[in-house]
């Protein structure tokens, strides 16, 4: 597999753009460095927002309109924070919106890397069909924005910086620790499968 960046053309040489080499062999110092590079860029202004073509990182709120959500035409929805208290399927009952739930808590300790190849390959199910799909957690800054950043790592065979860029030109986010070293290691199983 051949791990080349395939950012959008319209990012043409912007920020997200640029390559950014992480020293993967000291795991503190990329996770530092990772969290550096989150601060930067787009803050959170809304419950949800488009962060690749047709997909979304949003909150619990923004998920929890399912009639809405059938009206602006999205067709997924993955909730990374499923039985906590939302993300209820029933509100997707009677809409063609397809649901996938993951049971995840936003800790260090909680190991997220198990659900990223099942979420990718939900994601990009559902946009190589056209679909448009909302990635939601309950504040939409960590596990939602771990997964779609797996995504964009295993299926558009991003970098995890190139990923965290793309994703930071949208909307703010900010994995936990404990993600941003999950990630590091999907990039470093990545790297070394070329």
């Amino acid at each position: 597999m051949s791990y080349v960046s395939k950012l959008p053309p319209s990012w043409n040489d912007g920020p997200a753009r640029r390559r950014v080499e992480m020293d993967l062999s000291s795991p503190a110092l990329a996770v530092s460095a990772l969290e550096r590079l989150l601060l930067t860029g787009k803050g959170i202004s809304s419950h949800a927002d488009e962060v690749w073509p047709r997909l979304y990182v949003g909150d619990q709120q923004s998920a929890e309109q399912g009639a809405g959500l059938s009206l602006q035409g999205f067709t997924h929805v993955l909730n990374a924070a499923e039985g906590e208290g939302g993300g209820r399927p029933r509100v997707y009952e009677g809409l063609r919106i397809i649901y996938m739930g993951i049971q995840a808590r936003d800790s260090c300790h909680f190991d997220l890397s198990v659900s990223f190849q099942a979420a990718a390959d939900f994601i990009h199910r559902a946009l190589s069909r056209g679909g448009k799909v909302l990635v939601h957690c309950h504040v939409g800054v960590s596990r939602s924005a771990t997964l779609v950043l797996a995504y964009l790592m295993l299926k558009q065979h991003l970098t995890l910086v190139e990923a965290i860029c793309a994703v930071k030109e949208n909307r703010g986010i900010h994995p936990n620790r404990g993600f941003l070293r999950q990630l590091i290691g999907l990039e470093k199983q990545l790297k070394g499968s070329n």
